[in-house]
């Protein structure tokens, strides 16, 4: 799921040397539209089985507050739909929450998923020319995932999950002086048993107002969740998602 993409994203944003933080108290609200593709698939057990899921456009919301405080983190809450469908024929039994579907049943799935980020971390640099942040995220996840056979209504099964997975997460900007633009890579990342998850977004952000009261920045860039659980709630799965975003940031 290609980590070493992750890795390297990780590993850039973590080059900083503690300075002290930002020393005005600040009010971030940003939003995103992000156009996703999903590959892979779930099921109660280890052995999985993939969908051929649909492309959705997301959203995601975020508010993070910052202040001058002396060892208090700051905190960023970030919430992400990740709702998709998709379709496939069983080339093998499939069982979900009890209920058997045959080989060559064709079967549709449903996942209404979100993840809810809760955030604590230290700003180390903050200027115009670096801004390097780290910390921990709290991942809330929260999913139903809903399978049916296509050509039986009736035969259908449904599964609840929900759970806190701790994340350590880090931000590193860098601005490009006098243009109002700037690049980041921002994510949080998890490994540990036969779980593996991770957010990571990289981006172009271009600063379009900024004076006393509001600043405004345009955010494009591309970003990759992957959700590697094992027995989250009896939910095994190995879930990919990933495509282009386009965001909106207001620093008040």
């Amino acid at each position: 799921m290609k980590h070493s993409f992750k890795s390297a994203l990780l590993a850039v944003s973590m080059i900083a040397v503690p300075v002290q933080a930002d020393t005005l108290l600040g009010l971030y609200v940003g939003a995103q539209a992000w156009n996703m593709d999903t590959e892979g698939g779930f099921a109660n057990d280890a052995s999985l089985t993939n969908f051929d899921f649909d492309t959705e456009t997301k959203s995601s919301f975020s508010v993070a507050l910052e202040h001058p405080v002396p060892l208090l983190p700051n905190i960023k809450v970030r919430r992400t739909t990740l709702d998709t469908g998709g379709d496939v024929t069983l080339n093998s039994n499939f069982t979900f929450n009890g209920e058997i579907f045959s080989v060559d049943t064709p079967l549709m799935s449903q996942v209404d998923l979100t993840n809810t980020d809760f955030i604590l971390y230290y700003e180390l640099f903050d200027n115009d020319l670096v801004s390097f942040d780290f910390g921990i995220n709290g991942k809330y996840i929260d999913g139903e995932i809903f399978v049916q056979d296509s050509a039986d209504a009736t035969k259908f099964a449904r599964e609840q999950f929900s759970g806190v997975v701790p994340m350590v997460y880090s931000r590193l900007y860098l601005g490009m002086p006098l243009t109002g633009l700037g690049v980041y890579a921002e994510g949080s990342y998890l490994s540990i048993d036969d779980h593996t998850l991770s957010d990571f977004e990289v981006a172009l952000a271009y600063e379009f107002v900024d004076n006393l009261a509001i600043d405004m920045t345009l955010q494009l860039g591309y970003r990759e969740t992957t959700l590697e659980l094992d027995d989250l709630d009896d939910i095994y799965s190995d879930l990919a998602f990933s495509g282009v975003f386009l965001g909106l940031e207001v620093h008040f």
